[in-house]
Parts: structure tokens; sequence; C-alpha cells
């Protein structure tokens, strides 16, 4: 469990902080996307829960261990995958990973670990390249492999996706749901917004610094203004008949057959009426399906609002 409380950080020279008194807490078998702009304080915040930064002023607590005053044994139940992996990249990962090794368990269980992570991340085949040969899909797998060599309870995945091939992502978001199955608690920084959508419980907007919107599950599946999806056969007096009645309900537009109907100018609970009205005026609906804006729509929207 991570826990941040009234947390800021400011770096000298800035006049406005990086973050400003942030409060989040991430539950065992918990993902919590967090979503924002470049600059907005992600970073930030996952390396102060990480101990790399301490905050200003704030407690961040994981498992209960003060990050700032019990670092080591705080960090120690923390798994860290940052953007840009930096390693020694003339050493090969076997070399890497039994030095990064030496700081946790017995020589014996730990070398079998290694062999194990470095197999369950895909690099078993490459164990004789140095890091410097890698690709960056391999350099963020072997990141992830040495984030989880002591079996951290929290992991913290700081855009790791990007730069990922198809498959790559594919992996990441496999080994987030077996960790998440296990009973960690994990935090999923990413600009692609499909993926956290799908993946996480919860999704913290920060801007500036400051959380201004935490979605649940139930929230991304009906986010912000309703626009709906309508299929619709028949012949050209349809379409003519069809046009005329939507446009009283809002604007839509076509595509690939499938009719978009938004900004809708009956409330949210009056919607089937629309569908009626369609049905009355002898029109063959297929399909009719309100949905919410996607995260990535919904997080623009708030984001241009609280400029």
């Amino acid at each position: 469990m991570i826990e941040i409380e009234n947390v800021t950080k400011k770096y000298p020279g800035n006049s406005s902080p990086a973050v400003d008194e942030l409060n989040l807490k991430i539950n065992d078998g918990e993902v919590l996307g967090l979503v924002g702009l470049n600059g907005a304080g992600k970073t930030t915040t996952i390396r102060m829960i990480a101990g790399i930064l301490p905050p200003t002023s704030g407690r961040i607590r994981v498992d209960g261990l003060d990050v700032v005053k019990e670092k080591v044994k705080a960090s120690y139940n923390v798994g860290w995958i940052p953007e840009l992996p930096n390693f020694e990249l003339n050493a090969k990962p076997l070399t890497l990973m039994k030095y990064f090794g030496g700081f946790y368990d017995s020589k014996e269980d730990m070398n079998k670990r290694i062999l194990d992570l470095l197999n369950s991340v895909g690099l078993s085949n490459d164990l004789n390249k140095k890091l410097r040969d890698y690709s960056q899909g391999m350099k963020k797998r072997f990141a992830i492999a040495e984030s989880l060599i002591n079996d951290p309870k929290n992991v913290l995945f700081d855009e790791t996706l990007n730069g990922l091939d198809p498959e790559g992502v594919k992996f990441v978001r496999n080994l987030i749901i077996d960790l998440k199955r296990q009973g960690k608690a994990i935090m999923l920084s990413s600009h692609i917004l499909s993926e956290i959508e799908n993946l996480a419980d919860r999704v913290a907007i920060i801007h500036h610094g400051k959380l201004i919107k935490m979605l649940s599950r139930s929230d991304l599946k009906n986010l912000g203004k309703t626009i709906i999806h309508i299929e619709i056969t028949g012949n050209d007096s349809s379409d003519e008949i069809m046009k005329e009645t939507l446009s009283q309900f809002g604007t839509f537009e076509k595509n690939d057959g499938e009719i978009i109907l938004r900004d809708l100018t009956v409330p949210d609970n009056d919607i089937p009426s629309i569908l009626r009205q369609l049905v009355t005026k002898g029109l063959t609906v297929r399909k009719f399906e309100p949905v919410g804006e996607s995260l990535e729509e919904y997080f623009f929207r708030l984001i241009g609002e609280k400029q």
C-alpha cells in the first residue's frame, strides 16, 4: 500500500511547486492510473515514492513505512521502472542482475530468481549480449526484471509503455494484470490513455501538480458527455427521415455506415425517446448504443476547462 498525504515538492528556482499538496492512496491489489500533461508532476510523484527525491513537505508511506525516516526499509518494498532506464551499457544482463541481487537474498536463491525473471521478460536468449546492444524495448524488459528482483509489494510504472512495439505493450499489460492478481499495489503513468482506461481500477488526473479529478472504475464507463452510436438500414428516403429526426436531438456525423450523435439536447434519462422517435418514423434501427467519452476525450476537455 502507498499513501501520499499532503505532499508538496518545490525545486530551487521555480516559483510554482512541481507537486502541490497531493493526496493519493494505492491499495494492495489495485492499479492506480496517473494521468497528466508533461510537467504535471507525474514523474516527480513517482520518484518521491521510490525514495529518489525527498518531498518538500507532507508524508509518503509505503506499507506503513515513511520513505524519508525509514528510507531503506520503505525502498525495499518498491519496484520502479523509469521511462528511460539507465544502466552500465557495457555490462551483460546476468552480471548486472547478480550485482543488484547481492543487496537482497541469499546467493543460491537469488541466482535462480534472476534466471527466472530474465526468462519471464523474454530475455533468456540474449544473456550474452551487452546492454548497449539491446533495443529500447529489450532495455525496458530488463528494467522490469531488475525492478522485480526482490519481489516488491509495490510497483511503479513511469511511462514504461512509451516506445514499445505492440508486442511489448501487450507484455507490460499482461504483467500488470498478473502483478495485480498477486495483490501488489501498482501505479501506472502513461500517455497511452486507452491502456490506462483498460487497466486502472481508479484514475488520478493531475494538472500543475494538483489532483483535479479522481475517477473510479464505474466512472470510466460513463465519462463526460454521452454520445450515441446508431446504425439504420433503409433507402434514400430513410436517410432523409433519419437526418430530420436526429437534427432535433443534437449534431451527428456518418462514419463508415455508423451515425454518431453528439451534443445531445436531451438529458441522459430521456435518451430512449430518441430511439422511440426513430422507430415511430418507420426506421429500422440495427444499433443504438449510448456511451460516455473515452478517457482521452474526457481528459483533454477537463484540462481545457482548467487552463
